[in-house]
């Protein structure tokens, strides 16, 4: 499938898909969360695993922030510019907190549960722009 750089094709095509769960940040040593994370980021602190909320409290790791995983269901490049941006600043016009990830084939948003539907309805809204 062709990935797509032009932003007005992007926005054009834009729909959102949530994921099935509800989401957690978790930083530390935890090797029963090694093999369940959906996706784990390496900093120089260490690293971050991104959960669901219940691998998170049978592994007895803290939840301090529960998300709704929202993926941009567009094939965007790598090398598209704008579609993250527009998808945070709708989000953030709205006073909703997003924690963007790009995978090789979509971008993907984390935002709390409890704004989960707003933010499915306002990103995909930025598709009748």
């Amino acid at each position: 499938m062709h990935a797509e750089r032009d932003l007005d094709r992007l926005l054009a095509d834009l729909d959102v898909q949530r994921r099935d769960g509800v989401y957690t940040f978790v930083t530390g040593v935890w090797p029963d969360l090694e093999r369940e994370a959906h996706a784990r980021i390496v900093e120089a602190e260490g690293g971050t695993y991104i959960v669901t909320v219940d691998d998170a409290r049978r592994a007895g790791a803290p939840v301090e922030f529960e998300a709704a995983w929202l993926t941009l269901t567009v094939n965007s490049s790598l090398e598209a510019v704008g579609l993250t941006a527009a998808a945070s600043l709708v989000l953030a016009d709205a006073g909703i907190a997003c924690n963007m990830l790009a995978g090789f084939h979509h971008d993907h948003v984390l935002v709390p549960l409890r704004r989960a539907d707003e933010a499915v309805r306002l990103l995909r809204g930025l598709s009748s722009r």
